[in-house]
């Protein structure tokens, strides 16, 4: 484990490092907020159109689709971006298994998200990766995407879970993957597994200057895990925001919740308002 004053060392040094990568926004810009959808999964499932409305009622600015929007149809995704403009909300990524970034399918992810207005397709799951070497190779093939998706105004990226801060052979696999890959890689930062990894999210921030273009906010603490709601559990919000905002570059948050002891609609609204006390104060 580095000490603080290692880590702050290496901030200091990464920030002298940056150049144009640190994005910080500017004072008093507000940054958006919206949805990841994998909060309503089931009212998604049953009825995608009418739950979007529902997220953009409750004052949502976007969304993110998750992993089963890559089995859509060109014409499809056309409808859902009509509805997205009609409630003039945005879908700011994608949440993508690693099938969309296998070569067969690369095409087919970028297709479905130029026509929703997505600019980052997110790799939510790398699959099963064995060692050091596995995550040098999920590093590879990120590099690979963002190549190809650099041109046309796309950013691929990479979503955390809990066992990407965990050590593997004596290494973070997060820490690997940031240092293996090209800058146009956004890491997005899953907070509350970063947070039950024992990890510190505004350290990671910090070490990473201008990459974290998103943060999903999910809060966790030990008695309640990820039921409990955002802002309630020990995620130091605070701290993070003025974190990815001065230092991270973040573009955009996002609202995740895994479960709670509401309906998910009634959760997303809560969550919402316990963000807009968190920025207020």
């Amino acid at each position: 484990m580095m000490s603080r004053e290692s880590i702050s060392r290496r901030s200091l040094l990464a920030l002298a490092g940056a150049g144009p990568w640190v994005s910080a926004a500017a004072p008093g810009k507000r940054i958006p907020v919206g949805l990841e959808l994998y909060s309503v999964r089931d009212e998604l499932k049953q009825d995608l159109m009418g739950t979007v409305r529902a997220v953009a009622k409750l004052g949502y600015e976007g969304v993110e689709f998750f992993s089963p929007y890559f089995d859509w149809k060109p014409d499809y995704a056309k409808q859902v971006r009509k509805l997205l403009d009609e409630l003039a909300i945005r879908c700011f990524s994608t949440h993508n298994s690693a099938r969309s970034f296998a070569p067969e399918n690369l095409a087919h992810a970028i297709e479905l998200n130029q026509i929703l207005g997505s600019r980052f397709l997110v790799m939510a799951s790398a699959g099963k990766v064995e060692n050091l070497d596995g995550w040098k190779a999920v590093a590879e093939r990120l590099n690979q995407a963002a190549e190809k998706m650099k041109p046309l105004g796309l950013r691929a990226g990479f979503h955390n879970h809990q066992t990407e801060f965990m050590p593997v052979e004596g290494r973070r696999p997060m820490e690997v993957l940031a240092a293996n890959t090209v800058r146009d890689v956004t890491l997005q930062l899953d907070v509350g597994t970063c947070v039950h990894s024992g990890s510190d999210p505004v350290a990671w921030i910090n070490q990473n200057p201008g990459r974290i273009t998103s943060l999903h906010l999910k809060d966790w603490n030990a008695a309640q895990g990820y039921r409990v709601l955002l802002g309630e559990g020990a995620a130091p919000w605070k701290k993070i925001f003025d974190a990815a905002e001065k230092i991270g570059g973040v573009e955009y948050y996002l609202i995740e919740q895994e479960g709670s002891d509401y309906p998910p609609l009634e959760t997303a609204e809560r969550c919402l308002a316990n963000f807009r006390k968190l920025r207020a104060s």
